[in-house]
C-alpha cells in the first residue's frame, strides 16, 4: 500500500520550504500568490490531505457535524432520512468535514447530548431534523450560538424573508400540487387527499398543495385522515370508496398511499390512480405514483448554509448576506 503524502512530499514538488506549505494551508494570505498557486497545485497533484487530528489542535476546530440519528422505529417513511444522512456525509467529506451521529429519544434528550458533544469540542456545528411549533431544540441552540441548520422549516410566521434560523426544506405543497394536476389531466376531476391530523406543519403544507390546485380548478372532494398507519389509511380509504364516486387519490406519505391502495385493489379498483409523498422502494415495487424529496439536494442546501464558499463552519453571529434558507423543489414519479 502506497504511503500517503506528507507536507514535505508537497514542499519538495513545489520547490518551496515546508513552513511556506504550512502557510498555504493555514494563512494563505501572507503567501505570494505565484507561490501559493504553485503549492496548491502539487496539494492537487499529490492528492495531499492535512491531518484531521493535527488540523483540530492547530484550529481548535473538530471539523465535524452532530446529526441525531432517530430510533428505530420500522415502518416506511424512515428511508428519506437515512438517504439524507448519506449524503450529507459524502458531501461533508468533500469538504474535508466530519459527520458524528449521536442517538436520542425526546428533544430534551436530544438538547443534552448537544450540549454535551458542544461543550465537549466534539462538534463544530450541528443538524437537527423533524422541527416542529416551539420546537425547544432551536431556541437552545440560538441562545447558545451553536452553529445550526434545521431539515425542515421554523414553522413561524415567516419563515423565507424573516426565518428564525437558518433551514432546508423541501417544498411539500409543490410536490402534491404537481401530483394533483397529475391526477385532474389523467384520471378526472375528482381527486380525494389523505392526509395527517391537522396541527402538523409538515403534513398541513402538503395538504395545502392539493387543497390550493382543487380550488384554482374549481373543485371539491373530501379530505380524509388519520395517523401515519398503512392499515388505518385502508380502512379510511375503504369507507371512501364506498361513499364517495373517486378518480384518484393524493396522500401525505407513501404509508398512507399503500393503505389507499390495499384498500382500492381489495373494492376490485386497482386501476385506481393513488399518489404517495417520499418515493420510498416500497411504493416502487408496488408501482404506486410518489413525489421525490430528493435528500441530496437537501444535504447539499445544509452545508452551503453551514459553510458557504469557506473551508470551515460560519459562525452565525457573522453578518450574512443572501438567503437564510433553501427550499428544495421535489419531484413526481409517475409510475
Amino acid at each position: 500500500m502506497a504511503k500517503p503524502p506528507t507536507v514535505e512530499d508537497v514542499a519538495l514538488v513545489a520547490g518551496v520550504s515546508r513552513q511556506t506549505v504550512s502557510n498555504v494551508l493555514n494563512t494563505p494570505a501572507v503567501v505570494k500568490p505565484s507561490t501559493r498557486e504553485r503549492v496548491e497545485q502539487a496539494i492537487a497533484d499529490l492528492g495531499y490531505r492535512p491531518h484531521a487530528a493535527a488540523r483540530q489542535l492547530r484550529t481548535r476546530r473538530s471539523s465535524t457535524i452532530g446529526i441525531h440519528l432517530d430510533p428505530y422505529a420500522g415502518g416506511i417513511s424512515g428511508v428519506v432520512l437515512d438517504r439524507f444522512v448519506h449524503a450529507l456525509t459524502e458531501r461533508a467529506t468533500e469538504r474535508d468535514m466530519r459527520i458524528q451521529l449521536y442517538a436520542a429519544r425526546t428533544p430534551d434528550e436530544q438538547i443534552a447530548r448537544m450540549g454535551e458533544l458542544v461543550d465537549g469540542g466534539e462538534v463544530d456545528a450541528v443538524v437537527i431534523s423533524g422541527t416542529f411549533h416551539g420546537d425547544p431544540r432551536t431556541g437552545w441552540l440560538s441562545s447558545r450560538a451553536v452553529p445550526f441548520v434545521s431539515f425542515g422549516r421554523p414553522w413561524g410566521e415567516d419563515d423565507v424573508l424573516s426565518p428564525a434560523h437558518l433551514w432546508v426544506d423541501v417544498d411539500g405543497a409543490a410536490g402534491t400540487a404537481a401530483a394533483t394536476r397529475h391526477a385532474l389531466a389523467h384520471a378526472g376531476p375528482r381527486v380525494a387527499f389523505v392526509g395527517w391530523p391537522a396541527g402538523s406543519g409538515t403534513g398541513d403544507e402538503r395538504e395545502r398543495g392539493w387543497a390550493d390546485t382543487m380550488a384554482d380548478a374549481g373543485l371539491r372532494m373530501p379530505r380524509i385522515t388519520c395517523e401515519e398507519s398503512v392499515g388505518l389509511a385502508r380502512i379510511a380509504v375503504a369507507n371512501l370508496l364506498a361513499s364517495t364516486p373517486v378518480d384518484a387519490v393524493v396522500c401525505v406519505s407513501d404509508s398512507l398511499a399503500i393503505g389507499a391502495h390495499l384498500a382500492a385493489t381489495a373494492a376490485g379498483r386497482g386501476e385506481l390512480p393513488v399518489f404517495g409523498f417520499d418515493n420510498t422502494p416500497a411504493v416502487e415495487a408496488l408501482g404506486i405514483s410518489s413525489v421525490e424529496q430528493l435528500p441530496e439536494k437537501v444535504a447539499a442546501g445544509v452545508l452551503e448554509l453551514l459553510m458557504g464558499s469557506t473551508g470551515s463552519v460560519i459562525d452565525p453571529r457573522t453578518p450574512r448576506s443572501g438567503a437564510a434558507h433553501v427550499l428544495v423543489e421535489p419531484r413526481l414519479v409517475v409510475r
